[in-house]
């Protein structure tokens, strides 16, 4: 435990003050007076303030980043009145590439979207250090090395659930870009089936906004359904997949931002960045997927 961090420890930048000591009292005593310097450090740039935006933001704004800059090229509309609560009904009508820039210039980039009842976060933090508090081994002693059993003194190590070490480990991470090409090999196709059914929602949608230039719509009518099975259809057979990993259903709940959806992506973006900004404990290596009709989530490492 820290006691009186605004004066005990002036590393990682200028010390902590006692109104931001007692302010985030409970997180230093979570995760370190040391980790919450570098938040205190940090600027964060995030790209689109809709449902999940908005979500993102208010976490890390909560957790003392330094700043946040937010940009949005899109204007505001109604669907985004029940996704988020940034925006105001005077703001209407106002107003993959990024990724690349971020590997290739050790900024770690995180992408995340809801669509409907689904969502996911992709994590690139290129070559990531970070530590872990784990139990402390204890050597056994001279006298306990010698055993009936012959066996050596190291077999018998013990683990003090009372007692922690602290861990540097060392983490690599894919490009986005690659990680939605799937390059497909016996390898790949083997990953692929056991894949989560939203990953492959993702790439639906992403070839309908590619071919039609927008998301689908909220009042969705047969036609609309019928283009996104279709679209379906052409990405699993190019995957050499069953088009039952992709039930029909996912068609009738993949519009618009939900906000409970938006509520528990947003949480799990805003402390996956804290951990990536700290340094503290493992990050999720690569991908979070959210199903909210089954109402679980799923981590899945694609390399």
């Amino acid at each position: 435990m820290v006691e009186n961090p605004s004066v005990t420890d002036e590393r990682n930048g200028s010390a902590i003050t006692e109104d931001e000591a007692a302010l985030y009292d409970r997180q230093i005593r979570l995760w370190g007076l040391d980790a919450q310097k570098r938040l205190r450090a940090s600027c964060v740039l995030l790209v689109g303030i809709k449902g999940l935006g908005a979500e993102i933001c208010k976490n890390l704004v909560l957790s003392g980043v330094k700043s946040v800059t937010i940009v949005d090229p899109n204007p505001v509309n109604e669907q985004d009145f029940v996704s988020q609560f940034l925006v105001q009904r005077q703001d209407i009508g106002k107003n993959i590439h990024i990724n690349d820039i971020c590997h290739d210039n050790g900024v770690k980039f995180f992408a995340a979207d809801v669509f409907g009842f689904y969502g996911y976060m992709f994590a690139d933090l290129g070559e990531h250090k970070f530590v872990e508090e784990e139990p402390k081994i204890i050597e056994a002693s001279d006298n306990e090395s010698s055993r009936s059993d012959g066996e050596p003194k190291a077999k018998y190590r013990k683990v003090d659930v009372n007692e922690t070490t602290i861990v540097q480990k060392f983490a690599e991470f894919y490009r986005l870009k690659a990680a939605l090409a799937c390059k497909l090999d016996n390898r790949t196709e083997k990953i692929l089936k056991r894949l989560p059914s939203v990953y492959f929602m993702i790439k639906v949608i992403l070839r309908f906004q590619s071919q039609y230039g927008r998301l689908p719509q909220t009042t969705m009518n047969t036609g609309e359904r019928d283009n996104l099975l279709t679209l379906r259809d052409e990405v699993m057979k190019e995957l050499n997949l069953d088009v039952t990993l992709l039930p029909d259903e996912f068609a009738s709940h993949c519009t618009a931002e939900v906000s409970p959806i938006c509520a528990i992506v947003g949480g799990i973006v805003g402390q996956e960045v804290v951990k990536a900004v700290s340094g503290k404990d493992a990050p999720l290596n690569n991908f979070f997927f959210y199903n909210g009709l089954e109402g679980h989530g799923t981590v899945e490492c694609f390399n």
